[in-house]
């Protein structure tokens, strides 16, 4: 199991104990976190579960996949830290992973 904190548009915390292999959205979606909406159910074939990774985890979860960096031109707000969160599979070196959500999904 591994910490993950979803920071809501609203400041709203949601901090989540979560099994290592699953992905930030499915997390996300299973805890009914506001503002992440996955239309396509984790195929990054949309740009609905659009998170911003925390400056400190940035390194760490990495950039994104040319797939993914394709899908994120139709995002809304795209800052560096942007990542799709159905591509961000948890592990123990993401134990304590931080995102904020957009204000909304593309």
């Amino acid at each position: 199991m591994s910490k993950l904190t979803i920071v809501a548009f609203d400041g709203t915390r949601n901090d989540l104990d979560v099994a290592n292999g699953t992905t930030v959205m499915e997390n996300a979606v299973r805890n009914s976190v506001p503002g992440i909406e996955a239309e396509c159910g984790g195929a990054c074939a949309c740009a609905t579960c659009h998170v911003y990774v925390d400056d400190a985890w940035s390194a760490v979860v990495g950039p994104p996949e040319a797939m993914e960096e394709d899908m994120l031109d139709f995002a809304y707000d795209v800052r560096p830290t942007s990542r799709l969160s159905c591509q961000i599979k948890m592990s123990d070196a993401l134990d304590g992973l931080v995102v904020h959500v957009p204000e909304r999904q593309a």
